[in-house]
C-alpha cells in the first residue's frame, strides 16, 4: 500500500497505523513522488490526499491509473474543494473513493478492509 500526503507527520502516522494493523504501507509526501513509487512499488491500494502542492491526488491518481488500473485508489481530504476537484475528474470519465479527513484508524482500517 502506498500513503501520500504532503503533511508528513500525517502520511508516516497513517503508515505506522497500517503496518500495525497489517498492512505494509509506505509513506510518500508529493503527487510527483507517488506517481513514482506506485512504478517502483505496484501497490494494490494507494491512499491519497487530495489537496497537495504542484500535483494534487486526483491528478496523480489519475497518472497512476494509467500505468497501474487494477490498483484501488483511496483518496481523503477535509477541504471542502475537494469536491470541485473530484467534480473534474468525473467528467473527464475518472472515479474514486473519498474518505473524510481527518478520519479515526478504526474507521480508515475497516474502509480499507472492505475493497479487499
Amino acid at each position: 500500500m502506498l500513503v501520500v500526503d504532503d503533511e508528513a507527520l500525517i502520511a508516516d502516522t497513517i503508515v505506522m497505523i497500517l503496518n500495525r494493523s497489517g498492512f505494509h504501507a509506505e509513506a510518500v509526501y508529493s503527487g510527483t513522488q507517488a506517481i513514482e513509487a506506485a512504478r517502483r512499488i505496484q501497490p494494490e491500494l494507494i491512499l491519497s490526499d487530495v489537496l497537495m502542492p504542484h500535483l494534487d491526488g486526483v491528478e496523480a491518481a489519475i497518472q497512476i491509473r494509467e500505468f497501474l488500473p487494477e490498483a484501488r485508489i483511496v483518496l481523503f481530504s477535509g477541504q471542502a474543494a475537494t469536491v470541485e476537484i473530484l467534480a473534474r475528474a468525473r467528467a473527464r470519465g475518472h472515479e474514486f473513493e473519498l474518505l473524510p479527513k481527518p478520519i479515526h484508524p478504526t474507521k480508515l482500517i475497516e474502509r480499507l478492509r472492505k475493497g479487499q
